[in-house]
């Protein structure tokens, strides 16, 4: 068990939930602690139980998954939130970006990405569906092929540095601590590199960042 990584599932449907579980248990270095029902209930769980990683239906019951990933993103920063999904729109994805979700898997994609996703975010790492970074990066292609496109001012190194562990997930204290410089540092390099992107919140720049290929060699895909 001490070398396991502990899950939480939270799911509403009981049938889907067990499926999910069999296949977690079938590997040899998972160990489902908990089953929740609702986002309620997740957030309870997980306060009490502090598990690896919880892979969460982001349509749950009495409060959504994405409204529960908040929640714990506060109580539990430790807990590394995998959010499960039967359709990938953007606005799902960008919404699980913003409140804190290490990763979007669409329930379409085999037990094997499911178990591998969850090895990913537990080792601090986003993990995607790769419907979804193939969207990301056609959106990017067409932009970049338009016509009279905006040249946009070169990242410099540092302001690149900030670009990517911020789509990794990893907050201004985190950021500074790997990089060795302040946190009103990083802020600056943050607020410089949105300027010359143009674009003003955390999940555009994480898609700007996968889909520009920043992240690929970090964010795992199936």
């Amino acid at each position: 068990m001490r070398n396991r990584i502990s899950i939480v599932l939270a799911e509403d449907h009981l049938i889907v939930r067990e499926g999910i579980r069999k296949l977690l248990e079938a590997e040899d270095d998972f160990a489902v602690v908990g089953e929740a029902t609702n986002g309620r209930e997740a957030i309870d769980m997980v306060s009490k139980l502090g598990p690896d990683v919880i892979v969460m239906d982001i349509a749950l019951p009495l409060l959504n998954g994405m409204m529960a990933c908040r929640h714990l993103n506060k109580i539990c920063p430790q807990t590394r939130v995998l959010m499960l999904s039967a359709h990938g729109d953007d606005a799902y994805v960008e919404e699980s970006i913003e409140s804190g979700a290490a990763g979007f898997m669409l329930k379409q994609a085999p037990g094997s990405a499911l178990a591998q996703a969850i090895r990913e975010v537990h080792a601090g790492r986003r993990f995607y569906s790769s419907a979804i970074l193939r969207r990301y990066r056609e959106v990017q292609s067409g932009l970049n092929t338009g016509s009279g496109p905006k040249k946009r001012p070169p990242l410099t190194s540092r302001e690149s540095e900030v670009l990517q562990l911020i789509a990794e997930g990893k907050a201004n204290k985190e950021t500074a601590d790997e990089l060795g410089i302040s946190i009103k540092t990083v802020e600056k390099h943050r607020t410089n590199l949105m300027r010359k992107l143009n674009i003003h919140d955390t999940a555009t720049l994480t898609r700007h960042a996968i889909a520009r290929g920043i992240i690929e060699s970090n964010v795992r895909m199936f």
